[in-house]
């Protein structure tokens, strides 16, 4: 073995140590993305994407060589490592990947753009003082994709001030309620959050106190601390057990969080 001595550099990410922490960044990778992309003179904008717009898979005319788009959307997703302020949007642009059309390449040119304003961001790890403390928060767009009408989750979690997990996805199934697709993004939450805190463990991290979990969804709080089932939540029932049986083992919590506060909606809409 050879001591190459401090981590800077390893597949991608950018290491950068201090007395204060540890900063992650792709400056390099963004940097060599957007001269792919041709855009290196463009002007940046300030949002990955557009607000209030939905795209859709048939609009537009499609690309005649998709190679191009598909090279820049994998190594868009790639750079969500620690561009976490884009995984909405490149969830968005990568269900196109089948058959994108030319509206869809100017949705990534202008993520790239964005990224044109701000190569230089990334995640910060443990700062001086942090707790060790696992804390979650789950969200959902319903029937957000108009496409399918699937709901769009996202989800984080944070160990003291550092995130560690995140994810935006369109879920498996289309939910008829709201509070249906609340309790299946909860439920995935759920099960990230048992095996992190089963990882933290072996660590030698035991998180003592239940991990609360955030939610703005008033019914689901109440269906979940309330086992008596109705009819309504008959077809839901799976998931609704799995986060009781969480809750009432003091695995989690489930405090309720302002919908002005969510700290998810960068995984699930786009943001101003």
């Amino acid at each position: 073995m050879k001591d190459l001595g401090p981590l800077a550099y390893f597949l991608g990410p950018e290491v950068h140590t201090n007395p204060s922490g540890i900063f992650l960044n792709q400056h390099k990778y963004t940097q060599d993305l957007i001269t792919l992309a041709g855009l290196q003179d463009t002007s940046s904008v300030d949002t990955p994407l557009e607000v209030n717009t939905k795209y859709r898979r048939k609009e537009g005319d499609l690309l005649s060589d998709p190679t191009m788009y598909r090279q820049i959307v994998g190594s868009l997703n790639y750079l969500t490592i620690t561009r976490l302020d884009i995984s909405f949007a490149i969830q968005q642009v990568s269900q196109f990947m089948q058959a994108p059309r030319h509206l869809h390449l100017a949705v990534v040119c202008r993520i790239i753009r964005y990224l044109r304003g701000s190569p230089s961001r990334g995640l910060f790890f443990f700062p001086t003082g942090t707790s060790l403390r696992l804390v979650a928060y789950s969200d959902v767009d319903w029937a957000g994709c108009p496409n399918t009408r699937q709901s769009i989750k996202g989800w984080c979690m944070f160990l003291g001030d550092s995130l560690i997990s995140r994810k935006s996805k369109k879920q498996d199934r289309v939910s008829k309620s709201s509070t249906e697709s609340e309790y299946s993004a909860m439920s995935a939450t759920c099960s990230k959050i048992l095996w992190l805190r089963g990882l933290l463990a072996e660590l030698g991290c035991v998180q003592s106190n239940p991990t609360p979990l955030h939610a703005d969804n008033t019914s689901v709080i109440q269906i979940a601390a309330n086992p008596i089932f109705h009819e309504h939540t008959k077809h839901i029932e799976v998931d609704c057990h799995s986060i009781q049986e969480v809750l009432d083992t003091r695995i989690i919590s489930l405090p309720h969080v302002s919908t002005d506060l969510r700290i998810t909606d960068v995984f699930t809409k786009a943001m101003t």
